[in-house]
């Protein structure tokens, strides 16, 4: 006869102690009121104060301000911006991550290296390069003065320069995503006679939805939010030339500080809002 050995029973998940969880309790609690504490000093307290202080004066103050003619040529120039920027950034995403992620090319980690340029480099040079060549005393200044063709200090050079410091986002989103899915779906597409767009539209653009509108409200916060960039080739024209950033800009130099804080509340809610859609696109993403 066999004789059969006692099984001993692994122990069970909820028997296992963790060591991220041996720490004594005063720890835990200790880093959780800290993080609380600094995003309370960093976040929280910032966001409140620009609140009170735009509504300092009462309703008709705040509303005053927004409807102010030069706050509303900055909203719609910020509009306008974002609205030319960020689907020709879509495109370039789309693509730029459609070949890394997809072909084998040489030249592949200069292509990256050049996507993520916009994120090592101040936004402030950026604007700068575009002034070193598009200026009055720039490379292409003289031909274009002779042509009449105005790019800085106007609304050509404020969508260069956003551009340029906005282009990284929907790229850099789509790139991990479409590398960790593959290519199998692809292959099997184009075994059952797929080619070309219906590829893309069926197959690839489904799969990378939910991180493709992510990566499009980033890019668009970042066009509504841009300063650097936007400061250095703007000019600072009233009415033409500033957006809503540069115009708490100056609204404060000027020490009109209850309109300053009244414009920057109306970007902070565009900022929740995109945060809010952030959040959203996030939970469906990992779903």
């Amino acid at each position: 006869m066999v004789e059969l050995e006692p099984v001993i029973a692994a122990p069970s998940a909820k028997g296992i102690t963790s060591p991220a969880t041996t720490e004594a309790g005063w720890v835990k609690w200790f880093l959780i009121i800290l993080a609380g504490l600094v995003m309370l000093w960093l976040i929280v307290l910032p966001l409140v104060i620009v609140l009170t202080e735009a509504l300092k004066k009462g309703w008709v103050v705040y509303a005053a301000a927004l409807t102010d003619p030069d706050a509303m040529s900055a909203l719609k120039l910020t509009l306008i911006v974002a609205l030319i920027t960020v689907p020709l950034n879509t495109v370039f995403g789309v693509v730029a991550a459609w070949a890394v992620t997809k072909f084998k090319f040489r030249g592949k980690g200069l292509l990256i290296t050049l996507i993520d340029l916009p994120f090592a480099v101040s936004p402030v040079i950026g604007g700068l390069i575009f002034v070193l060549v598009f200026g009055a005393h720039g490379w292409f200044g003289p031909w274009l003065s002779a042509h009449d063709i105005k790019i800085i200090f106007a609304v050509p050079g404020i969508v260069l320069a956003t551009l340029f410091i906005t282009f990284p986002f929907v790229a850099r989103e789509l790139i991990p995503l479409m590398e960790d899915q593959g290519q199998q779906e692809e292959e099997a597409a184009v075994t059952l006679g797929a080619r070309g767009w219906t590829i893309f539209f069926k197959v690839t653009l489904p799969n990378i939805k939910w991180g493709l509108l992510y990566g499009i409200i980033l890019c668009n916060a970042r066009a509504m939010g841009e300063f650097g960039a936007v400061s250095v080739v703007s000019g600072h024209i009233r009415g033409e030339t500033n957006t809503l950033p540069l115009h708490v800009e100056i609204l404060y130099n000027e020490y009109q500080f209850s309109a300053s804080f009244a414009v920057a509340s109306l970007l902070l809610l565009l900022a929740m809002v995109t945060l809010l859609l952030k959040s959203w696109f996030t939970h469906k993403n990992a779903h």
